[in-house]
């Protein structure tokens, strides 16, 4: 069933409909807030109050076909207002991460350490980013959504969601190069 079909069906009473929903989109909107704070705490929270949101205002989505893009601006915006109210950077969150099981005979050939050290890197050079860029370069490369669904839910043009992109990507590079990171640590194979 269609996600219009369930925003539907909920506002005409059938409250099991919004279950649904949310089975199907609470992993997407949790991974996006884990990339956004490097924290699985802070993504529960940030989870947890976007369905509650979600529940409370359905009634106000206009076009119940643009339901995910709805969902990923209030994701967002609750995302920048705990950025407010905590502060620009969340760097502890990152620590957690650090904490990724580690044996003592760990070789570079240990895939998964690999990945970790990489992940770390990446959540670090990602919170780097102006937060409008961040924003733009989770939702493209991890959340896989178009230029066109990034501006729906920023409510922004598509140029300028592609500016962003460009810029982030640019100044990502740039900090990798400055920490002597090339593009064979993100290889792991």
């Amino acid at each position: 069933m269609e996600d219009a079909q369930l925003v539907q069906d909920f506002l005409g009473g059938n409250h099991q409909a919004f279950n649904v929903l949310i089975k199907r989109w609470q992993d997407k909107i949790h991974h996006f807030a884990y990339r956004y704070f490097a924290s699985s705490d802070d993504a529960a929270e940030i989870t947890q109050k976007t369905f509650i949101k979600a529940y409370q205002k359905l009634g106000t989505l206009e076009d119940a076909s643009k339901f995910g893009s709805w969902l990923y601006r209030i994701a967002n915006n609750l995302c920048l207002d705990e950025l407010k109210r905590a502060g620009r950077k969340k760097s502890t969150s990152l620590e957690a991460l650090k904490t990724a099981p580690q044996t003592e005979m760990a070789s570079p050939a240990d895939g998964d350490l690999m990945r970790n050290e990489a992940l770390v890197l990446l959540h670090k050079a990602l919170l780097q980013l102006p937060n409008d860029q961040r924003m733009v370069v989770i939702m493209k490369e991890y959340e896989g959504l178009t230029f066109r669904e990034i501006a729906e839910i920023l409510d922004e043009s598509e140029n300028t969601v592609k500016s962003r992109m460009y810029y982030g990507l640019r100044t990502l590079k740039k900090t990798f190069d400055s920490w002597n990171i090339n593009k064979e640590v993100f290889s792991y194979d």
